[in-house]
């Protein structure tokens, strides 16, 4: 073939998959960590088109994208004895490519396990009622616990989200029984607070119209007007003060003017 001698052909076979053995293609988002003879080249290749020149070259690849991990479920105590299960979901990525793949065996993996270490140790330290009201304190508290533990494997932790807090059954109807009483409160309180309001009011009214003495008449005869409306009342109208008096005025007179005659004899 060619005109070329059989040795020749194999020769050039074997070199053209060496070289097309030498063409890696990295992706936007990977980076190719490169050891020459076992030795680390410090400046990472890529993204496009590089050359490694194997055997004497081996390539890491190594993706820079983010990360998300869901922590399995944690069995937490917390400072007040409660036993808590609590999962969390966190995100991270490499910024240093070389660090990632020469400081630590599996940055995942290592990760992995020391956000579980550091969920517990934090959420250990709190209170029940912080763990449930100051999610986001501790949810930054973990951030920046992980964040110091990784960055020597160049790893970037963004988010820590503490998602479920699995309380017991117990524990859980004792906080109802609580936020139940917690509302009946509420209601006691408001509902005095609205009879000492009503209590305020009903007092200057009858301030007003004890002032003037048709006043409480008129508001009489304008509720008999309310209840007559309904056409199924029975109304009892009482003899109004202003007419009953002057009687008992003149009974009381006849009764001086009895006992003075008495007296005198």
């Amino acid at each position: 073939m060619f005109g070329l001698p059989l040795g020749t052909l194999i020769a050039i076979v074997f070199a053209a998959l060496f070289i097309f053995n030498w063409i890696k293609v990295l992706s936007e988002y990977e980076r190719g960590v490169v050891f020459r003879f076992g030795k680390l080249l410090r400046k990472p290749k890529g993204p496009g088109l590089v050359f490694v020149f194997a055997p004497i070259d081996r390539m890491v690849r190594v993706s820079t994208r983010l990360v998300t991990f869901d922590v399995p479920p944690q069995d937490v105590i917390t400072k007040d004895n409660v036993s808590v299960k609590v999962n969390a979901v966190i995100l991270f990525r490499v910024v240093d490519p070389v660090r990632s793949v020469i400081e630590v065996e599996n940055f995942v993996h290592a990760t992995s396990q020391i956000a579980q270490t550091t969920l517990r140790a934090v959420l250990g330290d709190a209170e029940l009622d912080e763990l449930l009201s100051h999610r986001d304190e501790l949810n930054r508290k973990v951030q920046e616990i992980l964040d110091d533990a990784t960055d020597p494997w160049g790893i970037k932790v963004t988010t820590v989200e503490v998602k479920d807090v699995d309380l017991p059954g117990e524990m859980a109807r004792a906080m109802a029984k609580q936020a139940e009483a917690e509302r009946e409160r509420r209601a006691k309180i408001i509902h005095a607070q609205g009879e000492d309001e009503a209590a305020s009011q009903l007092a200057s009214a009858a301030k007003k119209v004890g002032a003037h003495p048709l006043g409480a008449q008129l508001r009489y005869l304008q509720t008999l007007t309310e209840i007559a409306s309904e056409k199924n009342s029975t109304i009892i109208f009482p003899l109004p003060m202003d007419i009953v008096k002057p009687f008992l005025e003149m009974a009381e007179a006849r009764k001086e003017r009895a006992v003075a005659p008495t007296a005198s004899d």
